[in-house]
């Protein structure tokens, strides 16, 4: 798809389909569009009057009108007042599925400027457009090529912004990326193909790579890790990238994914109705989102030092899993009562944060599908944020808000701990029932020593049913904008 930063406006522009975007305050048009010639301002006005258009966010309307622009189309944007850069990404994906169900080859888009940021302006509703016409059908044998493809898009009256679009596309490789490893069967995301993948990064982008194999992680002492991949038949892959900027980096930062291909629950197996063990493929989301946003920095190339990092493996069932009961050692020398091998993620990012807190960095940020029970608290849409530290929360729900990936930060109450104390090591892997979200993090924290740390847990937001504007249903991709946007503000 060619995109282009354009210094024409809706009135001198002429394609397929020409969409305004238009607030509530906008209506009725007089005075507030006065700038429009006298055609283009009746043919809005014509639009509005015949379908009783109100400007609510994420309605739309479209009429054919001939001539030069072939179907002029109308998106609102909901109150003037409430204009964020998330409204602007959601009107685009409705300006780009309805120019795709138009069948236009070409798009302008007219939409006001963010809080004057013509730049974050361009980049949001770029984003909006690729992320929302994004299809997988890889595994569809009897997918359709359609006859006529969106291929050019004018974003107008903001000339001069090319830096922005490349900003944007590279943004939207990385959460592709992330959306077609989650969305991947686990018979083709594998922890071998993870380490692939970072490989292939790596290769095309400069960046280094160290993958340690099960004997690496051995040497290490890395007993929490190990312990979730012994049933598997497939080989555990502790994959380590690095992007490293030219000259000194103002920061080091370090992303830690939760990379479990598959969970069965082990011997606790996943079983009965609503356990979603068929999904249980999206269980490396965090993996997946710390990938993509490897891809996306490796493009961008802010001047920060950024440590991609997940321990993958398989939760399978076999003669060697690991049992409720065992005692395992993490690699900082604390020992664990696994009470539940369901719990296995956080086991998995135990030895994840202990190797990556001995890197010397400024911060890290890991995140999982860790909880069922962050998904009873806060639904789908939202992700729940763990720190004590605040101004890392702080940072990281700034960086969401502007990529436009919700979290709610979440408490952590440190006498819920007492709650995973145990009698024969020096804890357990699992709390009570009430506040299993905070009692995970209470647990994760136990690995972090020096670092400002936290952590996010995208058990709601990594997957969709249902079409949701630039989202649709399955993989959304989620993490990786607010990781690429937290890493940039700290360049």
């Amino acid at each position: 798809m060619k995109f282009l930063a354009s210094d024409e406006s809706c009135l001198t522009w002429s394609g397929d389909c020409l969409v305004v975007g238009l607030s509530e305050e906008s209506l009725p048009l007089t005075g507030l569009l006065s700038d429009l010639n006298e055609q283009v301002s009746g043919l809005l006005q014509e639009l509005i009057d015949e379908t009783d258009f109100k400007a609510k966010a994420g309605s739309s309307a479209v009429i054919r009108v001939g001539g030069s622009v072939r179907k002029l189309a109308i998106v609102g944007l909901g109150a003037a007042e409430d204009l964020k850069l998330e409204v602007l990404r959601r009107a685009a994906a409705t300006a780009a599925k309805l120019a795709k169900r138009e069948k236009c080859a070409s798009l302008g888009i007219s939409f006001p400027i963010w809080n004057n940021g013509p730049e974050r302006t361009t980049q949001s509703i770029a984003e909006g457009v690729i992320l929302a016409l994004h299809e997988d059908k890889r595994f569809k044998s009897d997918a359709e090529t359609p006859k006529v493809v969106l291929s050019d898009v004018a974003l107008l009256d903001l000339p001069g912004y090319s830096a922005a679009l490349d900003t944007a596309s590279h943004v939207c490789d990385g959460v592709i990326l992330a959306r077609e490893l989650v969305a991947a069967p686990p018979n083709v995301v594998t922890p071998t193909a993870l380490a692939e993948t970072a490989a292939a990064i790596a290769h095309d982008h400069g960046l280094t790579l160290k993958i340690l194999e099960q004997a690496d992680c051995e040497a290490l002492g890395m007993g929490a890790y190990l312990g979730v991949s012994m049933a598997s038949d497939m080989p555990p892959k502790f994959i380590h990238l690095t992007y490293t900027p030219e000259g000194t980096p103002k920061r080091k930062l370090a992303l830690i994914g939760k990379g479990l291909t598959f969970d069965s629950g082990g011997l606790n197996i996943k079983a009965g109705a609503g356990s979603m063990i068929e999904l249980m493929k999206m269980d490396m989301g965090g993996a997946a989102a710390v990938l993509g946003a490897a891809k996306a920095i490796a493009q961008i190339k802010p001047d920060v030092e950024v440590h991609f990092i997940s321990a993958t493996a398989e939760n399978m069932i076999s003669g060697h899993a690991m049992h409720p009961g065992d005692i395992l050692t993490a690699s900082n020398g604390k020992t664990i009562e696994v009470n539940n091998t369901d719990a296995e993620g956080r086991l998995t990012l135990a030895d994840a944060l202990v190797y990556a807190d001995k890197l010397g960095l400024d911060a890290m940020v890991d995140l999982a599908t860790l909880t069922g029970a962050c998904i009873v608290a806060l639904g789908n849409d939202l992700a729940g944020l763990f720190s004590p530290n605040d101004e890392l929360a702080n940072a990281l729900s700034k960086a969401a808000d502007e990529a436009g990936e919700k979290l709610w930060r979440m408490p952590m109450e440190d006498k819920y701990f007492d709650g995973l104390k145990s009698i024969v090591a020096d804890m357990k892997n699992t709390g009570p029932r009430p506040g299993g979200s905070i009692t995970a993090a209470l647990f994760l924290k136990q690995f972090v020593k020096d670092t400002p740390w936290a952590h996010l847990d995208i058990a709601g937001p990594v997957w969709s049913e249902k079409d949701n504007a630039y989202n649709n249903p399955g993989a959304t991709g989620y993490g990786v904008r607010t990781l690429v946007q937290w890493i940039l503000e700290n360049a």
